[in-house]
């Protein structure tokens, strides 16, 4: 009878206690879901906060992200053992809205073995004799790993579409230049993209989505701040001037681009812990999805190995004798 009670209360305390993790789970999910964007036909740029931060406190989030910092080390350990899917994760946003110290802050945990990083500048002459996927194209992260573009092929549909003049850079055909050539390149990122959710790759984009105003202010630190001077340019004080035109851009794009296998995330900037956070927890939520897992070493291998270590133990031995 106290053995039957016993594994009674066993079983409420493990009941307990999954529901418990299945409270944190649907907590933290509700960090990420609101700027989840997989089904666009309704986004409008305009009704998405900035500074949101979804009641939380700066403390509280530090202790989430410390937290998921653990779990993607520990995913990621298992992502590359198991090498078989990979993962690429896309930042966009105007300047100063935090992309950098967001990748720094999120992947301080991971191995940099299984990590690679690209910043995408303006291309050079050997990359615009190619098509403007290309390069990014062969930068796409190896199975086992997590590819991460700081900028990315979206720059095509962004500030070449603001910067006409860039696109005539590009020494594409004349009769290849329609008024349908933006819908065109909307076209060929969905294919690239479907191609590699296809192939084991799944596609995370990230739009950090600052105001106007923090930006300002941003900048001014930078200024101000002279180990922060060197990141200053005075383009940027003329992009600022086109701020309009590149959130009709970033709407549109975020519209014809978004979809289940490669969702963008709109998320607010003007706060950086709770970019961390969000952007944090939507990584760790999917590689929890792909749910990687550490070989299995069995059969004739383990034989091997298990003579393997017989070998080393008799060893040993032989040595605590000496």
């Amino acid at each position: 009878m106290g053995s039957g009670d016993k594994n009674g209360k066993n079983g409420k305390n493990g009941k307990a206690s999954s529901q418990n993790g299945n409270h944190v789970v649907e907590m933290l999910k509700a960090y990420v879901d609101p700027f989840r964007i997989d089904a666009p036909e309704t986004f409008r740029l305009k009704h998405c906060a900035t500074a949101e931060r979804l009641g939380i406190d700066k403390v509280a989030a530090q202790g989430i992200i410390e937290d998921n910092r653990k779990r993607l080390a520990a995913l990621q350990e298992k992502l590359y053992a198991q090498d078989r899917w990979s993962l690429l994760l896309i930042f966009q946003g105007m300047d100063a809205a935090g992309k950098d110290s967001a990748i720094e802050s999120v992947m301080s945990g991971v191995n940099p073995q299984g990590c690679q990083v690209y910043s995408f500048k303006a291309p050079s002459s050997q990359e615009l004799d190619h098509d403007y996927l290309w390069r990014c194209a062969m930068c796409l992260p190896e199975r086992g790993r997590i590819g991460i573009f700081n900028r990315s092929y979206y720059e095509e549909v962004l500030v070449v579409r603001v910067h006409p003049k860039i696109l005539e850079g590009q020494k594409l055909p004349k009769g290849l230049v329609t008024d349908r050539i933006w819908q065109e390149r909307y076209e060929s990122i969905r294919d690239f993209e479907r191609h590699m959710a296809r192939n084991g790759t799944a596609v995370l984009k990230f739009f950090l989505h600052v105001s106007k105003e923090e930006q300002l202010q941003r900048f001014l630190d930078r200024i101000e701040e002279p180990g922060k001077r060197w990141k200053f340019s005075m383009g940027d004080v003329a992009e600022r001037k086109l701020w309009d035109r590149y959130m009709e851009s970033y709407e549109e794009m975020i519209c014809a681009t978004a979809a289940p296998h490669a969702p963008w995330y709109v998320v607010p900037a003007d706060k950086k812990w709770f970019t961390r956070l969000v952007v944090a927890q939507a990584i760790v939520e999917t590689l929890e999805k792909l749910d990687p897992q550490f070989p299995k070493v069995e059969g004739a291998t383990l034989d091997e190995l298990m003579k393997a270590r017989e070998a080393l133990l008799a060893e040993k031995a032989a040595s605590a004798k000496r």
